[in-house]
């Protein structure tokens, strides 16, 4: 007869498996160092695009009946006669220094102008981003508790083809309805320019109307599956308040992916919005990019290609590390820390 080893009275608990650390130096050396070489990239870029031109740049800047001394003057200034490799370190170290060069039109340093309008964009994108972002989290997560496991099929049709139809539309066609309708037709707001606080509404609304109905979709499928995760279940089966379950348990979880494509909207806004600031007519970089370009004045054009590339490259690399502190799994998708 053989007895059966005795139970025991307890077992003890599985280690809990050790949080992965993301921001180590090696997590930020590696993403400091992919931002390094694309910056390098993008002065490259922007220094070629002179020299990509077809034909004589001074020519076309200037116009062809320009008197060739005046050519030659200004090639001497920008150094054009030098060699390229020269060329590219006085460009290094003239950017370095913030020293973008002259404008062709209206002969004020490039830096002023760029200043001046990047200063006006950014509060435009900044405004557009923070009302996406309160908008369609709520949105995405009312729709998500709305919907789950099946319920109320209306709702996820009608949610599912508002937010479809708003991300559908572009930016600049909102801006000319906003400005038909509350500008000219009812006179809420001014319809251009930017002369108080009032010249924020439309401007914004334009820009964040399409991007709030997007990330909504994403917080919807985010809360989604965050409803069905066991801390949810176990949340639930206590019996606790709405406000706490959804405002102290779920949303915490369904921010990352949410507030990652609130950082690269940002940089799509502050890179996007030259059609909604030429509709408006606001004094940002958008309306200095198109008069740059139709004008023909380089150095300015030169210089906004190098802000835009460095603003998408500087947000995605704090996005990135925003990420890694948020959710440590992401840190394990780029390559093991220890």
């Amino acid at each position: 007869m053989t007895l059966a080893a005795p139970a025991p009275a307890h077992e003890a608990p599985a280690p809990e498996r050790a949080r992965p650390r993301t921001l180590t130096p090696r997590f930020f050396a590696r993403h400091l160092t992919r931002f390094a070489l694309s910056l390098t990239a993008l002065l490259v870029a922007s220094f070629a695009m002179i020299h990509l031109i077809p034909g004589d740049p001074l020519r076309k800047m200037l116009g062809p009946t320009a008197p060739k001394e005046l050519i030659e003057q200004r090639r001497d200034e920008l150094g054009l006669d030098d060699s390229i490799p020269v060329q590219f370190v006085h460009y290094l170290r003239d950017v370095f220094s913030g020293d973008l060069g002259t404008s062709f039109i209206s002969a004020q340093p490039v830096s002023t102008i760029i200043r001046d309008g990047l200063l006006n964009t950014l509060a435009l994108a900044l405004l557009a981003t923070v009302v996406a972002l309160l908008v369609a989290v709520p949105l995405g997560m009312w729709g998500a508790v709305r919907t789950e496991n099946g319920r109320s099929r209306r709702t996820e049709s009608a949610f599912g083809a508002l937010t479809g139809a708003a991300v559908a539309v572009p930016e600049y066609l909102y801006a000319l309805a906003l400005v038909i309708v509350f500008a000219l037709g009812l006179s809420w707001f001014p319809p251009a320019g930017l002369t108080g606080p009032a010249s924020y509404v439309l401007p914004v609304l334009a820009l964040a109307i399409g991007p709030a109905a997007m990330i909504a979709r994403v917080a919807r499928v985010e809360t989604l599956r965050e409803l069905g995760s066991d801390y949810m279940r176990l949340a639930r089966a206590k019996r606790l308040p709405a406000g706490r379950l959804y405002v102290r348990h779920l949303l915490p979880n369904t921010l990352t992916a949410t507030l990652t494509m609130g950082g690269l909207l940002l940089s799509g806004l502050i890179t996007g919005s030259v059609l909604v600031e030429n509709v408006f007519a606001w004094p940002g970089l958008g309306l200095r990019t198109v008069e740059a370009i139709t004008q023909k004045d380089y150095p300015v054009a030169q210089a906004v290609i190098l802000v835009y590339g460095a603003i998408v490259l500087a947000v995605n690399f704090v996005v990135d590390l925003a990420l890694g502190a948020l959710d440590p799994k992401s840190a394990l998708s780029t390559g093991k820390e220890n």
